[in-house]
C-alpha cells in the first residue's frame, strides 16, 4: 500500500522512510531504538489543503497515513519544505526558526528524526 497522495508530491518521501525501516529487521530495531516516539506529520500543499502521515517509532516500526496512536510529537510544515528537509536540502532548525516548522510535543524528540530522515534520502526521489 502506497503512502504516496499525488496532491502532496513530496509524500513519496513517505514510502522511503517505510522501506528504509522495514528493509530489515535490524534496521528497524536500530530505529525504533533511536527515535522511541510516535512522530506525526501535517503537511500543506500549494492548495492549501493538508493531509497527515505517522512515523511510529516506539512500537511497530512502520510509516502510516494520519496522526498514529498517541504523537510524541506533531510536526507542521509545508509539503514543499518537507520535500526539501527529506532531501538535505533544508535544515529542520532553521524551518522552525523562520517560523515554516510548526512543532507541537515534545520538542527534543523532533531531534531524533533527523538519522531516520537521512537514511531515507537515499531511496526517496523527490
Amino acid at each position: 500500500m502506497s503512502l504516496k497522495n499525488d496532491k502532496f508530491p513530496s509524500s513519496a518521501a513517505f514510502d522511503a522512510i517505510n522501506s528504509a525501516l522495514t528493509g530489515s529487521d535490524a534496521d528497524r530495531k536500530d530505529a525504533i531504538k533511536q527515535g522511541n516516539a510516535v512522530f506525526a506529520f501535517v503537511l500543506k500543499n500549494a492548495a492549501g489543503e493538508t493531509d497527515q502521515w505517522h512515523i511510529d517509532l516506539k512500537n511497530k516500526g512502520e510509516v502510516g497515513k494520519g496522526l498514529g496512536e498517541k504523537p510524541t510529537v506533531t510536526l507542521t510544515l509545508s509539503d514543499a519544505d518537507f520535500g526539501q528537509l527529506v532531501a538535505g536540502k533544508a535544515n529542520a532548525q532553521r524551518l522552525f526558526m523562520s517560523g515554516k516548522l510548526k512543532i507541537k510535543g515534545d520538542v527534543m524528540k523532533a531531534t531524533k528524526l533527523d538519522p531516520i530522515l537521512k537514511k531515507a534520502q537515499t531511496k526517496a526521489k523527490l
